[in-house]
């Protein structure tokens, strides 16, 4: 048997339906690549999960957490991503209830309540109102740590999200990076519904903390929301969004599914 091969120790977590297998890699000892990475992500063969978040080491904060799509790519940020990992580290004793982390968009900071996580995303960019794109709905865009397109609907649950969002997500307008794509129905100045075609997934997943943020930012600057924004999710849960001039902040639950060791390649 090979001596590099070994037994990888993994946490599954889980935050507003979105889910990840979390790996401690501060030793910088595991090598992860895209083929690993899809391997453990399918749910028929594997553990399952949205994508894999890596805790390695750096040099500007208490780690840096790289965001590994279904799909074996790498992603710039990830809002629940960044809750689950940041009571990854809590609950390991890694860090206290107050944390900052690094990540391609810039540096996390993350604060850990009773089953709840806040952070603090980077500040919105990139932001382009009333775009009209071919036949459908007005579209707006905005960077929230990733890209997203938000599109105002009706009723969300009458729109053909993995069609639909697949189609805005590799369209030219959004061309070479793609997009993530919300559809977002607005309840009250305080509520909205989203569902969310996620890039990298490649598919609708049950919530998207960054894209519940871009939503929740678009709303607020068609002057349809005011914060605190409350997001109801595709899977049912609530995920909190505030807004304080240019600073954003997301809050929800993050939770451990279960522990576990999967079968990998180790450094020598």
């Amino acid at each position: 048997m090979c001596q590099k091969c070994n037994f990888i120790p993994f946490v599954k977590m889980c935050a507003s339906g979105n889910d990840f297998i979390v790996i401690n890699n501060m030793k910088q000892d595991i090598p992860i690549d895209p083929s690993m990475v899809k391997k453990w992500c399918d749910r028929k063969r594997g553990i399952g999960a949205d994508g894999v978040l890596v805790l390695e080491s750096s040099l500007s904060a208490l780690f840096k957490m790289r965001i590994i799509n279904a799909d074996g790519s790498e992603a710039e940020m990830c809002g629940n991503g960044a809750r689950c990992i940041a009571m990854y580290a809590y609950l390991k004793g890694i860090t206290g209830k107050v944390l900052k982390f690094e990540t391609l968009s810039g540096i996390i900071n993350a604060e850990i309540g009773e089953g709840q996580v806040k952070i603090q995303l980077t500040k919105a960019s990139n932001i382009q109102l009333n775009m009209k794109i071919d036949n459908y709905p007005i579209v707006h865009s905005i960077n929230t740590g990733v890209p997203h397109a938000v599109l105002l609907v009706d009723d969300v649950e009458a729109i053909d999200v993995v069609t639909t969002g697949r189609e805005i997500r590799y369209h030219q307008a959004f061309k070479p990076a793609g997009t993530n794509v919300n559809f977002v129905e607005i309840i009250d100045g305080a509520h909205i519904k989203v569902r969310t075609y996620e890039r990298g997934v490649e598919d609708e997943t049950l919530a998207c903390g960054t894209g519940s943020s871009a939503s929740a930012c678009i709303c607020a600057l068609l002057g349809m929301v005011s914060s605190p924004v409350r997001v109801i999710t595709r899977g049912g849960e609530i995920l909190t969004i505030y807004i304080e001039q240019d600073d954003i902040f997301l809050e929800g639950e993050a939770s451990i599914v279960f522990e576990g060791k999967q079968w990998g390649v180790k450094s020598a």
